[in-house]
């Protein structure tokens, strides 16, 4: 295994609106050179957002990427690398739901691709809903559904669900919070 790897080149090919694309240039073992790929993201939070009667609140969206609707928890990205997840968490459980909560409490961290991304994504859980209004932004179209948390596996186990930051944080939280037979 190597032991020495140096990056010795960052080369800036592609700014995006969300990702930097980067081609980064490696020495392995001071022996030879190798060129990989690398995706800088500013990070981003999401949130499982728990009714009164447990359930959770679930965003259906299209995603470009997929070409079809997905059915994901809450999110979004940072709007700086520096700005605390719980902020970001919070902005986007009212923006994308409608509600938002005083009692926001840290889930897990992410870490979406680590063969080429450094993507950070914080999930938090939010309890005591608030209703507000919905602030989505100009190029969102969600559409907003209470969901058990049986329903939800079901979805995951059948492939509708394939949302890694989803699959995680409901796993996480089904794991943390809910007992399991």
């Amino acid at each position: 295994m190597s032991e020495k790897i140096k990056r010795l080149k960052r080369e800036l090919k592609y700014k995006g609106a969300i990702v930097d694309f980067y081609q980064d240039t490696m020495e392995i073992d001071g022996t030879h050179t190798a060129t990989w790929d690398f995706i800088s993201h500013k990070g981003a939070a999401a949130v499982v957002p728990v009714t009164e009667d447990g359930k959770i609140l679930m965003v259906r969206q299209y995603r470009n990427a997929l070409e079809r609707y997905t059915l994901e928890v809450p999110a979004g990205a940072l709007d700086a690398a520096d700005e605390p997840g719980i902020v970001c968490a919070g902005r986007e459980l009212e923006e994308e739901t409608g509600f938002r909560s005083e009692n926001l409490e840290w889930l897990i961290t992410l870490r979406t691709t680590v063969a080429f991304c450094n993507e950070r994504i914080e999930v938090f859980v939010a309890r005591d809903l608030i209703p507000s209004r919905q602030h989505l932004d100009e190029d969102e179209f969600i559409d907003l559904k209470a969901y058990t948390l049986e329903e939800l596996k079901e979805k995951i186990f059948s492939g509708e669900i394939e949302d890694s930051k989803t699959i995680a944080a409901l796993l996480a939280y089904e794991t943390k919070y809910r007992k399991t037979e």
